[in-house]
């Protein structure tokens, strides 16, 4: 088996805590990604950069990635490369082009190189799970949860595409379903407050987080592995899985920020819209494929993030 693993948006936050996870496993990683972020892959891989092969292109680039795909003889894809939901409501079309034309595309990559791909896990979303079972307003009083934005719908029809996939061509996937992915070096998002809380308590600085509401947290290292897991160890079938997601409100995040450092809550403002919460209706969890899954609980998540930062701006 080829040690090389394809991971498109490996630029972003979660892409580069799986290029990681994939380097300490002596995988090699194939980054694809519109552009590089030279100080994020610094700040998490240190010397471990240069052993990532990067390369710019597309995700609607289908000869680039099959050229990749050939020529570093991949064997597993991960998939994170996305339009996320301002991009999305902004312009559906695009949205389109890449969250589901490119998705089918990097599938087609198994179809056209039989034998090759063994195994690919892709993000799907907590965003295919409106806020509530019965939206009087679009009538849909008894159906299940809608998701509430262009993103989400995307997100919900790839994961139909994805069992396409399975049904006529045997090409198996994991869909991993993360909510709030908090950790280092989450610093993009309206989400990204909390992350970013936990970085200014750890170096004394105050910081205003900009939303209120109760949602799931996963620690990114969580989200990272179950990424690299599904692609490597992808069993039979088109699996969808969320992740476990401890729920919170953001100010008993902040909480927890100052029981890991103490006085740091008083320097934590919480203000700006209360977010909704999406609520799987039948959650299908990670440990169901994984029976061992142990997740980072959000005290410790919180305090890895602290230590992190502690570590490169002592106090």
């Amino acid at each position: 088996m080829s040690n090389s693993v394809l991971v498109t948006g490996g630029g972003g936050f979660i892409g580069t805590w799986v290029l990681r996870e994939l380097l300490s496993r002596g995988l090699l990683p194939i980054a694809f990604d519109k552009q590089l972020n030279p100080a994020r892959w610094k700040s998490i891989l240190g010397d471990d950069a240069s052993k990532v092969h990067f390369v710019a292109g597309s995700l609607l680039d289908r000869a680039l990635l099959s050229r990749v795909v050939i020529e570093h003889q991949v064997s597993h894809i991960i998939h994170l490369a996305a339009l996320l939901t301002p991009d999305c409501q902004q312009d559906p079309y695009l949205g389109c082009e890449v969250n589901i034309m490119g998705s089918v595309g990097v599938f087609e990559l198994a179809r056209t190189n039989v034998g090759q791909i063994k195994g690919i896990s892709y993000a799907s979303s907590y965003a295919v799970y409106g806020p509530e079972a019965d939206d009087n307003s679009l009538g849909l009083k008894g159906a299940d949860n809608r998701p509430p934005s262009f993103y989400g719908a995307f997100k919900m029809a790839f994961d139909l595409i994805a069992e396409q996939y399975w049904r006529h061509f045997q090409i198996a996937s994991v869909g991993i379903r993360p909510h709030v992915a908090y950790g280092p070096e989450r610093t993009v998002g309206l989400t990204a407050g909390p992350s970013q809380a936990a970085r200014a308590a750890a170096v004394g600085e105050p910081y205003s987080i900009n939303y209120r509401g109760r949602v799931g947290y996963d620690y990114v290292e969580d989200v990272a592995l179950a990424f690299v897991r599904s692609a490597l160890e992808t069993p039979p079938g088109s699996t969808v899985v969320d992740l476990p997601s401890q729920l919170a409100t953001t100010e008993e995040f902040v909480q927890i920020i100052d029981r890991v450092v103490p006085g740091s809550g008083t320097r934590i403002a919480v203000n700006g819209p209360e977010i909704p919460s999406n609520i799987p209706p039948k959650p299908h969890f990670i440990s169901s494929l994984f029976p061992d899954w142990q997740p980072v609980t959000l005290e410790d998540g919180v305090r890895r993030t602290v230590e992190f930062y502690r570590k490169k701006s002592p106090v």
